[in-house]
């Protein structure tokens, strides 16, 4: 079956920096996919450009078997993006911006209107019906991101830190609303570097590490025996050793 996601030698450089170094990955239809690693670990830089955000020294990358930048049109209508630090309308409300990219993307008035009245309601983003984008809290910017990127029914959604700054009730509805999409056949790759999170949530799993795939599968055959963060310490390294305790908490 041809993968939701197929990551196949993207790298990156910037300057002097190698940030993502050949990585390889293949997303089974139908997954919950964690992506995790520690800050700055290549993560978002990946996920960028499998996606279409930004341009790879090399590698390719395809959606459903669609190259991403050979043909982009056909690729980009069947994923769903949530990046890190998402850009958007600032000046114009929730149910405005879901409009403006409704219409942006084809789709027609009546259903724009049908599906932004939904997502805002389960968002509970509708309470805010005056309130501009730029007065949003993050949380609500998270909320509203996510519902640009299932506006258009995608089969494969990409998201980037979906839960930062979101109030436990908001992210149980999101957890809901992901695992419904799920079930229904979607495919998610959720990037993370929140263990639990990724354990609650994913059937498979990949640890990035300085740029490159340190290991990748099903998510009980990379934890193994352990949890995820004990395998994921054991892969990256323990940071820890040899720090020690600041001498002025001491009691």
């Amino acid at each position: 079956m041809t993968p939701a996601l197929d990551i196949n030698a993207l790298t990156k450089r910037f300057g002097d920096k190698l940030a993502v170094d050949d990585i390889a990955l293949a997303v089974p239809q139908g997954s919950f996919y964690g992506l995790v690693g520690q800050n700055g670990a290549g993560k978002t830089t990946a996920l960028s450009m499998a996606v279409g955000l930004l341009r790879p020294d090399s590698g390719s990358a395809r959606i459903f078997g669609q190259d991403v930048w050979a043909d982009p049109e056909q690729a980009k209508a069947l994923v769903g993006v949530l990046p890190d630090g998402l850009a958007m309308p600032e000046r114009l409300t929730g149910r405005e911006v879901l409009t403006y990219l409704g219409l942006l993307r084809g789709l027609a008035k009546d259903v724009v209107t049908a599906r932004a009245e939904e997502l805002l309601a389960v968002l509970e983003l509708d309470q805010a019906e005056k309130t501009l984008v730029i007065e949003y809290s993050t949380g609500m910017r998270k909320k509203i991101g996510l519902a640009t990127a299932l506006l258009h029914a995608p089969r494969l959604l990409v998201l980037d830190e979906p839960f930062e700054a979101v109030d436990p009730v908001s992210a149980a509805t999101i957890k809901t609303i992901l695992r419904g999409f799920v079930a229904g056949g979607g495919s998610i790759v959720l990037s993370s570097h929140v263990m639990a999170l990724v354990e609650q949530l994913c059937d498979h799993v990949a640890v990035i590490d300085k740029g490159r795939v340190a290991a990748a599968g099903p998510l009980d055959e990379v934890r193994g025996a352990r949890s995820l963060e004990d395998t994921f310490v054991e892969l990256v390294g323990d940071q820890s050793n040899g720090i020690k305790e600041l001498s002025w908490l001491s009691r």
